[in-house]
């Protein structure tokens, strides 16, 4: 009878499930979200502040925060992580230059208290590009396996075209299955 009820309930049920976007400028955070939202490449600008969409997949809905990835307001993405239940992390697997940078910014993150029960998902985003850092490199230089206080994937994707970026929401999705 309880699993009757859980399975009706879940039927009904459209809880709002909160997504913080984040990563460096020029990642593609925001057309990814726009590819969520639209299924079209929108032509941006760097964000200054945030994009938030509704995204809604089999009766699950997503409120997703893209925040922008300046230096100068990377100090104020905490103020977004309140009731956040995935973090996405977008990566240009173009700029080598900046994947430390990036790191050091994935970890002040995941030691935050208001993020610690978050979920993370990693876009290695602009695979298309030649010469791109594969999703092995770039699972090695974040020093992904570290990481053990919380369920993370990483997928390679390209913002432009929507590739990859299916699979991504999939782990999401089956992330709320098991929790």
């Amino acid at each position: 009878m309880v699993i009757l009820f859980t399975r009706i309930w879940r039927l009904f049920n459209h809880q709002e499930h909160k997504v913080i976007i984040v990563g460096l400028d020029n990642a593609g955070k925001t057309t990814i979200l726009y590819q969520f939202s639209m299924n079209e490449v929108v032509h941006t600008s760097p964000t200054i502040g945030s994009n938030v969409e509704e995204i809604v997949i089999n009766n699950t809905r997503f409120l997703m925060w893209d925040i922008g990835g300046q230096e100068s307001l990377r100090s104020s993405w905490n103020i977004y992580y309140t009731n956040t239940e995935f973090v996405i992390v977008v990566v240009d697997s173009t700029d080598r230059e900046r994947i430390s940078v990036t790191r050091e910014e994935l970890y002040k993150m995941l030691a935050h208290e208001d993020l610690r029960k978050a979920g993370l998902l990693i876009f290695a985003n602009k695979q298309d590009v030649k010469e791109c850092m594969t999703v092995a490199e770039i699972s090695q230089f974040l020093k992904l396996t570290s990481i053990k206080d919380r369920q993370w994937h990483i997928q390679a994707c390209c913002a432009l075209t929507g590739e990859g970026l299916c699979q991504g929401l999939e782990w999401m999705m089956s992330q709320l299955k098991i929790r």
